[in-house]
């Protein structure tokens, strides 16, 4: 690995061009006239975590800014600093001043802007047009309709999405030649399903187990991602589906005993299994349905494995 091997990989695998950004062609082609043009409107970039929303951010600062991006770049996370007095103070003592090079404004990036309380969003929204002049904003969210009307009309949104396959496995290549690892297809397939289209989840297993094991196996990459192995899932839907409520609740107990997997956990994955299953359609839907009212009661504080045990009987019921 190099010089750099005590680094986190999500810091060290960062893309550094628009280029290498995976998966958001179309918003990363209208982002990249916005440079080359050296004008930006306020941007909100809506979307799941991991799919290069602070990337982005970042390489538009830096293809701006150039050396100078450090001085005419604030990066905030909202989730921490959520309250109005962050606006008053350090956006607004940031935006207030001039940039340092020829580009004529700063940019801040607010993160996970839709933790912000409402009042501290209106505040935004004056301190936006105030400083329009000499200060862009870029706020980052994974959902829209938590920010205010107000503040979206201000923006031109661009919508990240989950990366596809292709994209994964791609990512997967370029970090398994950069660290000298080998990783098989259907090690591919494991590690595309437990990252769900999230890159820095990806980064952050492949790192976790290339320092624990020196070989990735489909075992130790559902193991390190702290979820069921899709054989132990199967074979507990199979009892419940047939009514063998007794093989399938110790089958349930074994999982959760070894892997220490919450019921949150396991029902997440029930609900991606059960499409798979061989049984009638309107059958998968009760199942679907009831895995959200599970989900539900789970949140609320009801027990979890009278919660499992209750939906693996409804599971038999209806099957039989």
């Amino acid at each position: 690995m190099g010089e750099n091997k005590h680094t986190i990989w999500v810091e060290k695998h960062r893309p550094e061009s628009f280029e290498d950004v995976k998966g958001q062609e179309n918003t990363i082609s209208k982002i990249k006239a916005f440079v080359k043009n050296k004008t930006m409107p306020h941007l909100l970039f809506s979307g799941p975590a991991g799919v290069g929303k602070t990337t982005t951010s970042l390489i538009i600062a830096k293809k701006l800014f150039e050396n100078n991006w450090n001085y005419n770049f604030l990066e905030l996370n909202a989730s921490d600093e959520r309250g109005i007095d962050v606006i008053r103070t350090k956006v607004k003592d940031f935006a207030r001043t001039k940039a340092i090079n020829n580009v004529p404004f700063k940019i801040i990036y607010l993160d996970e802007c839709d933790a912000l309380t409402k009042e501290a969003q209106q505040a935004l929204r004056r301190t936006m047009e105030t400083y329009a002049l000499t200060c862009r904003f870029i706020l980052s969210c994974n959902y829209v309709s938590k920010i205010i009307e107000p503040i979206q009309s201000r923006c031109t949104i661009f919508k990240f999405q989950p990366l596809e396959k292709e994209n994964i496995f791609e990512l997967i290549d370029v970090i398994s030649k950069k660290e000298n690892l080998e990783i098989n297809e259907e090690e591919k397939e494991a590690l595309f399903e437990i990252s769900n289209g999230d890159a820095r989840k990806l980064e952050n297993i492949m790192q976790t187990i290339s320092s624990v094991e020196n070989k990735f196996s489909k075992e130790t990459i559902y193991s390190m991602a702290n979820l069921a192995k899709p054989k132990e899932l199967n074979e507990l839907l199979s009892f419940a589906i047939q009514a063998n409520f007794y093989e399938a609740k110790r089958v349930l107990l074994d999982i959760m005993l070894k892997t220490g997997l919450s019921g949150n956990d396991i029902i997440k994955q029930i609900q991606k299994e059960v499409l798979k299953l061989e049984i009638d359609k309107m059958k998968i839907l009760k199942i679907i349905d009831k895995c959200g009212e599970t989900e539900f009661r789970l949140n609320e504080g009801s027990d979890q494995y009278i919660q499992l045990n209750a939906l693996l009987a409804y599971m038999g019921y209806i099957c039989n």
